[in-house]
């Protein structure tokens, strides 16, 4: 059904007053599903529009896209979306900072350890010596990342690790928000063989310090980018610095659309939100912003790749990912992180008179508000 802004608006503001353990009923979840149809094709038709105007538009067959360098679109996301996958390897669990686009907000001085000296890789933990057997028995992937949470709290434990890695011939790249970083921590990790590093540069806000960083970070690691979910602050502070940024020769930058979780949502209370195929909940001016930035790029000629890492881009990777698994045809682990959908946070598109649905029809009998629903 085509339901009407009007109509979505009224049911969804009785579906934000229901109590936590009341399910709504299958009649009143098609409502449901109708509204979150209607809001993600008018926000598809809007970033379809964008696309149209970005005149070096390119895909990683169809499942992401980009501006710029073949040669520098990051390896990193290569293997994300077309090889074995992301593979995770965790060793920190703390931060030097706390920002609130992210996944832990809030929780971030009860992040559980992964024990002394361990890692954990594929949800099991080892210990480094135990990193051998496990390259005699599994089949290498494409690549790894160190994520969780920010390296460089201790960043020394992990040389080792990156050369075991490195020596074995898989592709390593690292997250960092690049405040700790230095030199000498850059040149080791160099050193050790690590591929490709990424910093979160909205994390500090574009400041001189790791613009620096990234700058170092250029004579000593092979592939050297920006990754950081797309947010106004970012793209304002970015164009701020922007030849600053550029005259690092960076090789990439990766524009993370925002997806919300109960950790970080409420950061965002009172944004236009959509929910993309039932699964990430975003703002919608996120992916907005990524391909304005995008075009900008393109029509200026920047000597790097710009990356589109959309919820569409979410989506296909992790079907990659099951397809390499071997898992059953169209399984996914991608879905809501939510363990129940936040009816409220989509108030405000409804209530916004600047935002409009595609097409609108009046609701079938039985379905109207006012009118019981079985």
């Amino acid at each position: 059904m085509k339901i009407s802004k009007k109509d979505a608006l009224i049911w969804f503001e009785f579906f934000s007053m229901l109590p936590e353990d009341e399910e709504p009923m299958t009649k009143q979840q098609e409502i449901i599903y109708a509204t979150f149809a209607q809001i993600e094709a008018a926000i598809d038709h809007r970033n379809d529009m964008l696309m149209s105007e970005i005149k070096n538009l390119k895909t990683l067959s169809n499942r992401t896209f980009y501006v710029g360098s073949d040669v520098k679109f990051p390896n990193g996301c290569r293997s994300c979306l077309m090889g074995t996958g992301l593979s995770a390897i965790r060793k920190t669990n703390k931060c030097n900072i706390e920002c609130k686009f992210c996944y832990n907000y809030g929780e971030l001085d009860f992040i559980p350890p992964i024990g002394e000296g361990m890692w954990q890789i594929g949800e099991t933990k080892f210990y480094e010596k135990d990193i051998d057997l496990l390259l005699s028995i599994h089949k290498k992937p494409t690549g790894i990342s160190y994520v969780y949470l920010e390296p460089f709290m201790e960043i020394e434990k992990y040389y080792s690790v990156v050369k075991k890695f490195s020596d074995a011939k898989i592709h390593q790249h690292l997250y960092t928000n690049g405040i700790l970083a230095t030199e000498e921590t850059l040149k080791a990790l160099g050193e050790a063989g690590l591929d490709e590093i990424r910093f979160n540069l909205g994390a500090s806000k574009c400041s001189d310090k790791v613009i620096e960083n990234i700058k170092i970070a250029k004579k000593y690691i092979k592939k050297v980018g920006i990754e950081t979910p797309m947010t106004p602050e970012f793209f304002e502070a970015f164009f701020n610095k922007k030849q600053a940024i550029l005259d690092t020769e960076l090789d990439f930058i990766n524009c993370a659309e925002l997806h919300l979780n109960e950790n970080n949502i409420d950061n965002y209370y009172g944004e236009n939100m959509y929910i993309s195929r039932h699964g990430y909940i975003s703002p919608t001016w996120s992916r907005e912003l990524t391909l304005k930035f995008m075009k900008i790029a393109d029509e200026e000629n920047w000597d790097l790749a710009v990356h589109d890492c959309s919820n569409h881009t979410k989506f296909a990777r992790d079907l990659n990912l099951s397809s390499k698994e071997g898992k059953w045809f169209g399984a996914s682990s991608y879905g809501c992180e939510f363990s129940k959908i936040p009816y409220e946070v989509f108030l405000p598109i409804l209530r916004d008179e600047n935002f409009k649905f595609l097409i609108e029809e009046e609701l079938p009998s039985g379905y109207r508000p006012g009118e019981l629903v079985f």
